[in-house]
């Protein structure tokens, strides 16, 4: 049951048309691309809606905060887990959440949830690049968590603090039915702390000198750049796919195929032309490196990454970052972000090799409150764990 307030009227939570929910966000300095419409028509394997929080106030009601919901069926039953990935996109500076998150559960519980899943788009603490650098070069130092943070975000507290309190779970991000988004992430600030735009200069500047080396490497050896915006992607799209295949095949992982890829820059590029670019690196007529990158308002991400075994001497993977975070200086982006790290800082684990990758950029890696549970419905939720543990 939704708590009495007193004070400003009350919210409320309704299902809105797609349209009103990318208003919203277009008046945003930054949302995840997870928390877009269009994100719902590339996740079809899900149900989808759009959420609104309105208040009421003397024109009508205002529009105040939006969410994706994604609806997972539980197997054998017309139950549903309520997945709502780096979201929702509500004020969560507010020191009462609960305001926000209880009419939320009740439209979600009467959508038949058994239980909701949610990533606040939340930072808990920060580390300069060169922090990690130490940590990684201290063998006492296996974890990011060991290391002192540059910063501590007391929004990131309150907002655990609160999540605790209303009897949300915190959730492992590794693997299960949701797949888990990254808590850890390497971003590039492009603004200064006084919230001036960064130049070309200043972040080549951060960079570590071999950062710098490579990307000049890549300039003299006559590695041509390109960028292809939204829809017009086309068939460039394959060329992609085949050397995400290659690197897939290379570094040990399960490639998504290409007809997910198709769906995504279908549904982003439909939806706003410049939200998805495709990054090319050729050199001599070879495809030597390919990314994809994504932009919601002021943010924006490296998504998907491929590179050639062959030729890596032209550095054709350091001269497509720079012609990305270049198109995101020229955007007006107050940040560049390059996905997810693990929080590990050993010289033993295999995924050191990607952190050193992001940190030689110059940037600072970031702690997000990470994905949180709230079962509505505590026995199909046991099960649902049950189930997981099953699989996993």
């Amino acid at each position: 049951m939704t708590r009495p307030r007193t004070g400003r009227p009350a919210l409320t939570v309704r299902e809105i048309p797609a349209e009103e929910h990318l208003a919203h966000l277009r008046e945003q300095r930054s949302a995840s691309f997870l928390q877009t419409p269009a994100w719902g028509a590339v996740k079809a394997e899900w149900r989808h809606e759009s959420l609104g929080w309105f208040r009421p106030g003397e024109a009508g009601d205002e529009l105040v905060g939006v969410a994706l919901v994604l609806y997972r069926q539980l197997p054998k039953v017309k139950r549903y887990l309520a997945y709502l990935p780096e979201g929702p996109v509500i004020d969560w500076t507010t020191h009462d959440l609960a305001a926000w998150l209880d009419p939320m559960t009740e439209h979600l519980r009467s959508r038949g949830a058994f239980g909701v899943r949610m990533g606040p788009p939340v930072i808990t603490r920060r580390w300069a690049a060169a922090q990690v650098k130490e940590g990684i070069a201290d063998d006492a130092v296996r974890r990011l968590g060991q290391v002192a943070p540059a910063e501590r975000s007391d929004t990131g507290a309150r907002v655990v603090s609160q999540l605790r309190e209303l009897g949300w779970k915190a959730q492992s991000v590794e693997g299960g039915f949701a797949a888990g988004q990254p808590q850890y992430n390497f971003v590039i600030p492009l603004r200064d702390a006084d919230g001036n735009p960064r130049t070309e200069e200043d972040v080549l500047a951060g960079m570590n000198q071999q950062w710098r080396r490579n990307i000049k490497k890549a300039a003299k050896e006559g590695v041509e750049l390109s960028c292809i915006s939204g829809t017009a992607i086309g068939e460039e799209l394959k060329a992609f796919h085949d050397l995400y295949r290659h690197t897939a095949e290379r570094d040990h992982f399960t490639p998504r195929p290409l007809s997910y890829f198709r769906t995504m820059v279908d549904a982003l590029g439909a939806e706003d032309p410049d939200r998805i670019q495709l990054h090319l690196a050729h050199h001599e007529g070879d495809l030597v490196a390919a990314t994809i990158a994504i932009r919601v308002g002021a943010h924006s991400w490296y998504s998907y990454g491929a590179s050639s075994t062959e030729k890596r001497e032209v550095r054709g993977s350091n001269g497509v970052q720079w012609a990305m975070i270049r198109a995101a200086l020229a955007a007006g982006a107050d940040v560049y972000d390059l996905r997810g790290i693990t929080d590990t800082l050993a010289t033993d684990d295999p995924h050191l090799g990607l952190i050193q990758f992001k940190v030689g950029t110059g940037g600072e890696a970031v702690e997000y409150v990470g994905e949180w549970d709230l079962p509505l419905n505590r026995p199909l939720y046991k099960a649902f764990e049950l189930y997981l543990r099953r699989r996993g």
